[in-house]
């Protein structure tokens, strides 16, 4: 099938105008808050909060995202930012967020929620990225929450008796050997050890 040149210009318009239609969808999405939580100034717990907002308040999610943080719209006009985990697509939000609380507290445990640095491409899922060397050298712990892991703290004796009640049994397990030394870092200005 042979189009004339005007066909195809207009052929080639429409598809342009679906595709520029289907990117601006995909930028913007309809979601709803989990769970109460608070809109924020910028990505991270120690931001300054905005308005809070409450579980089921539908807002718009744009293309922006830092980490686990991504930039919505309030219906009134309030941009800010919130956790990935507290919110869900507006079909399928549901008033109780207790696997996201989960998530978001293992996240917020690595980075103090913080933003993570970079770039990244908005999708519609929600998943932890995998960490790179930048994310771990920026990484700080949540204090309290490590507070809160020493206080489930076992010694020796109540490691036993839990492994006893359990019918756990003990296994020798070799230690790791130890790491070789790192190698020396020319450190020079023409490249050779001055040490």
């Amino acid at each position: 099938m042979i189009l004339s040149k005007s066909k195809r210009v207009h052929w080639l318009g429409s598809c342009a105008l679906l595709l520029a239609g289907a990117l601006a969808h995909a930028q913007t999405e309809a979601v709803l808050v989990k769970r109460a939580t608070e809109l924020r100034e910028a990505p991270g717990e120690t931001s300054r909060s905005l308005v809070p907002l409450a579980a089921r308040t539908p807002v718009t999610r744009s293309g922006a995202r830092q980490g686990a943080w991504i930039q919505v719209r309030t219906a009134e006009g309030a941009n800010g930012w919130v956790h990935m985990f507290d919110v869900a697509p507006a079909s399928s939000a549901t008033a109780s967020g207790t696997g996201a609380n989960a998530l978001r507290g293992l996240t917020s445990f690595f980075n103090k929620g913080s933003a993570q640095g970079g770039s990244t491409t908005a999708t519609s899922t929600v998943g932890i990225r995998g960490l790179g060397a930048e994310d771990l050298a920026r990484a700080q712990p949540d204090m309290a929450a490590v507070a809160q892991a020493d206080t489930l703290r076992m010694d020796a004796d109540q490691a036993r008796q839990f492994a006893g009640a359990a019918a756990l049994s003990s296994r020798p397990v070799e230690a790791l050997p130890n790491p070789a030394p790192a190698p020396l870092q020319n450190t020079g200005p023409t490249g050779n050890n001055n040490n």
